[in-house]
């Protein structure tokens, strides 16, 4: 796997727990920054967290120390499961036959990259989060008595023709 120079990866083979089950509690943490996702994991109440969370301070520790990255602008930018091998054991069953009880392993890859944020950008970004919030609160109040009163408020020439 390629990856960038300001990206830091850590790989983690045979996990005891089924590939679907990591990739749940993988998908709580993809695209968050490494601060939040660390929080995520400790407050999580799989077992398999506490193993994500060492990979995860694994690749955080990977990209600081031989990525020179800054730790505090890492984000989650890969979180991945695979296949690894399956461990067979069998059941004993009626009537001597025998079930057989897989119990599968998991292969996790979790990849950190610095996160390039332009000062414009940012700017911008909070700008539109604060009008946003204004529209999101026009509507809320449209089928109130208090959106009503504003209306007619603001226009005195519709309320004399009312």
């Amino acid at each position: 796997m390629k990856h960038s120079e300001h990206e830091a990866l850590s790989i983690v083979n045979k996990l005891r727990v089924s590939p679907r089950k990591l990739n749940e509690v993988l998908a709580t943490i993809r695209r968050k920054p490494v601060n939040e996702a660390l929080n995520v994991l400790r407050f999580s109440r799989k077992r398999i967290a506490k193993s994500v969370e060492k990979a995860l301070m694994s690749a955080i520790a990977n990209g600081e120390n031989n990525h020179a990255l800054d730790p505090d602008r890492l984000v989650v930018s890969g979180a991945f499961v695979g296949k690894s091998l399956v461990m067979r054991r069998y059941r004993p069953r009626a009537r001597g036959r025998a079930s057989p009880i897989k119990k599968p392993f998991s292969r996790l890859t979790i990849i950190v990259s610095e996160r390039q944020v332009d000062e414009t950008q940012a700017g911008t970004a909070r700008a539109g989060k604060a009008r946003g919030n204004k529209t999101r609160a026009g509507t809320a109040l449209a089928g109130t008595a208090l959106a009503g009163k504003a209306r007619a408020d603001k226009d005195p020439s519709e309320q004399s023709s009312s």
